[in-house]
């Protein structure tokens, strides 16, 4: 063989191990990407509020989080560490289920978020979370009672 030959021997080798590896790169990319996807899709809870709740139900089984102001009256303790009440956005209602301990400051009439799924009409909770003082509300409920027209800034000036 003569050296020119070798030449495009070894020219022609370099360029199918460049293809090689530019292949193996593009399916290590495509790989890992589907795993963080698979990964992330229970990590993303959306907030919905339950005027959405009610107009558009979630999807069986999806988890997401509710949030609204806690129903005055709707607070009823059942066996153990079950607690069933209500959140409103003033507009609609439903009914939450939670089986823990509640945060200290959870109370009717107060905002709170909730994540859990849809079991038929009622919202089943995992966790739940409520303000932490006496002004603080979850920007997702704020946001949703504006929506609805009934949020009123307790910092901004009389009319």
């Amino acid at each position: 063989m003569s050296g020119k030959q070798e030449f495009r021997g070894l020219k022609g080798l370099k360029k199918q191990r460049r293809i090689q590896i530019i292949a193996l790169a593009t399916v290590a990319l495509i790989g890992s990407t589907a795993l963080v996807g698979y990964a992330m899709r229970d990590g993303i809870n959306f907030f919905r509020s339950p005027t959405q709740v009610m107009e558009e139900p979630p999807a069986a089984g999806e988890t997401f989080r509710i949030g609204g102001l806690v129903v005055e009256g709707s607070i009823v303790r059942g066996e153990g560490a079950t607690v069933a009440f209500s959140v409103t956005d003033t507009n609609a209602t439903v009914p939450v289920r939670y089986t823990g301990v509640l945060p200290d400051l959870f109370a009717e009439g107060q905002g709170m978020v909730a994540l859990g799924r849809m079991e038929g009409d009622t919202f089943v909770a995992t966790e739940v979370l409520a303000k932490h003082d006496e002004t603080y509300m979850p920007k997702e409920v704020m946001d949703a009672l504006k929506e609805q027209g009934v949020y009123k800034d307790p910092e901004a000036p009389e009319s």
